[in-house]
Parts: structure tokens; C-alpha cells; sequence
């Protein structure tokens, strides 16, 4: 009889992004008409736009959801670990992001080498954000997409483990070549 091992933990989510966690709410995840499953390939062209994110919960729950990519800029050397790419708080629970507060914009992943993950993780809050979280003490909101870390944040913000967390794999399309006669 083979033993289930955790998506999470083999696409290394768990121990480079987050510790091992139980996941106690359930997230789905679509671009267009794509869903989302742990280490599935999706097209950087189709992740422009910001994926439908559909977090569940009691509507007086309180979410935050963070995505990152822990291989920028490339999965052999990711000296950028973990580069932000959204990040939206006080959720409630049964909604989607766009019921939140966006605190950094969404932005599309766009993998310069390499196949890179990114990863969507949501943590339960024990109280509603009356300010902007810090993402990093004195960072500029753009300079500290680089270097984020969601174990820092979630300590610095009092948020524990994660309640659900996914990841997807990207890697940089070939441009479209043209003949040249």
C-alpha cells in the first residue's frame, strides 16, 4: 500500500515557504478557465490577470492571502526568495480577494529562467487590519517585493500557521519567432 505524501511537501512549499501545517480551510483557485492543483503547469500568459480566488469560512472569518515566488530569479540560485507577487487583506470568509484590502498589487508571474513555483497561502486572522500590515520594517511597498518572507510576516502579525496554502509551476514561454527571409 503506498503512503499519500503531501503535495506541499514534495514540491518543497513546506520548508522553503512555510512549516508544516494541517490545512483547516479549503481554497480554490482558477486563471480563466484553468484550475489550479498543487504543482500544475500553468502558461504565464495566462496568469496577467489576478486568478479567482475563492477562500472558505464563516463570513465573519478574517483571511489573508499571500503570493509568492520562492525561486526568483532563478530556482538554482533564488537570492530574491521570496518575491511577493499579491497580497490582500481582512477577507472574509466565503469570499474572494476582491472583498479584501489589497496591500500589494497583484503582479503576474513572469519567470526570467527556470521553472518557477508560485505559491498562494492563506492565513486565518484573529483580528481585522485597521492599518496596512508592515511588509518589511522600512521598505519602500515595490523595493520590498524581494526578499519577503510569510514566516516573518505571519510572526510579525500575529497569524500562526496557515489555514490552506497551493502552489502552481511557471517557467518563461518561447517568443514567437518569425522567419526571416
Amino acid at each position: 500500500m503506498a503512503a499519500h505524501v503531501d503535495p506541499l511537501v514534495v514540491g518543497r512549499v513546506i520548508g522553503d515557504v512555510v512549516d508544516l501545517f494541517v490545512p483547516t480551510v479549503a481554497m480554490s483557485v482558477r486563471f480563466g478557465t484553468k484550475d489550479v492543483t498543487n504543482g500544475c503547469e500553468i502558461k504565464p500568459s495566462l496568469t496577467a490577470a489576478a486568478p479567482v480566488v475563492q477562500i472558505a469560512g464563516r463570513a465573519n472569518d478574517l483571511f489573508t492571502l499571500v503570493m509568492t515566488d520562492p525561486d526568483a530569479p532563478s530556482p538554482s540560485e533564488p537570492t530574491m526568495r521570496e518575491l511577493i507577487h499579491w497580497l490582500v487583506v481582512n477577507i472574509p470568509g466565503g469570499a474572494d480577494p476582491s472583498q479584501g484590502e489589497t496591500v500589494m498589487p497583484y503582479l503576474g508571474p513572469c519567470p526570467p529562467v527556470g521553472i518557477h513555483r508560485y505559491v498562494l497561502v492563506v492565513y486565518q486572522q484573529k483580528a481585522r487590519f485597521r492599518a496596512p500590515p508592515v511588509l518589511a520594517p522600512g521598505a519602500e511597498v515595490e523595493a520590498s517585493r524581494a526578499r519577503f518572507r510569510n514566516r516573518a510576516f505571519a510572526d510579525r502579525h500575529d497569524l500562526g500557521l496557515p489555514v490552506a496554502a497551493m502552489y502552481f509551476n511557471a517557467q518563461k514561454e518561447p517568443a514567437n519567432r518569425h522567419r526571416h527571409y
